[in-house]
């Protein structure tokens, strides 16, 4: 979508010529799903204590998710961020749902200057309930004061888009973004 935020990015690094090793440790350590209980709040500290417990001879490299966080960030689709500039140009408001934790959401803001092209972000982290629970769909809609159907939600996620559009939304699955420009293009907006 916009930013390229990936693990991967990091842990390369810290498992050099080990593919397998590093892709193992991502799948049976630092999970999909413990992230996403960061992305919803719980606390670096505790998620990184626990797996630390669990895994005592991996604690480094579980300590870097966080300390080496920002090395997770791998770049922004400049073409995403030119399709919300050019939004923004039409006079249309933008703003971001995304699944992120709260203590790391500051980083990117720094890191990433696009960020600032939003009117608004909920984050999950803040709502402690991260896509596709409809909670944080009705969290956003009033936090940026819009009816559902005003909304025009992008997720690279297939069940995000569909709490979406549970929500009322219209939701459109982001494959790149010539697609989202010509979707965009086709519907008027663009």
């Amino acid at each position: 979508m916009l930013i390229d935020w990936n693990p991967r990015h990091l842990y390369r690094k810290l498992f050099p010529g080990d593919e397998q090793g590093m892709e193992r440790f991502l799948a049976e350590v630092t999970t999909p799903a413990w992230n996403s209980k960061l992305d919803a709040g719980r606390p670096f500290a505790e998620g990184i204590a626990e797996l630390q417990t669990a895994h005592p001879d991996k604690a480094g490299l579980i300590a870097a998710y966080l300390d080496r966080w920002p090395e997770m960030i791998g770049g922004v689709n400049t073409d995403t961020g030119q399709i919300i500039r050019d939004l923004k140009a039409r006079g249309l408001r933008t703003y971001a749902l995304s699944d992120w934790s709260a203590e790391t959401f500051g980083m990117a803001r720094t890191l990433v200057a696009e960020l600032a092209l939003f009117d608004d972000i909920q984050i999950s982290g803040e709502a402690r309930t991260t896509k596709p629970d409809p909670k944080i769909f009705k969290l956003a809609l009033e936090r940026f004061r819009l009816r559902p159907s005003e909304a025009f939600f992008v997720d690279d996620v297939q069940a995000n888009v569909d709490g979406a559009q549970a929500a009322g939304m219209t939701g459109f699955l982001f494959t790149d973004a010539a697609a989202l420009r010509r979707t965009l293009e086709a519907i008027g907006v663009l």
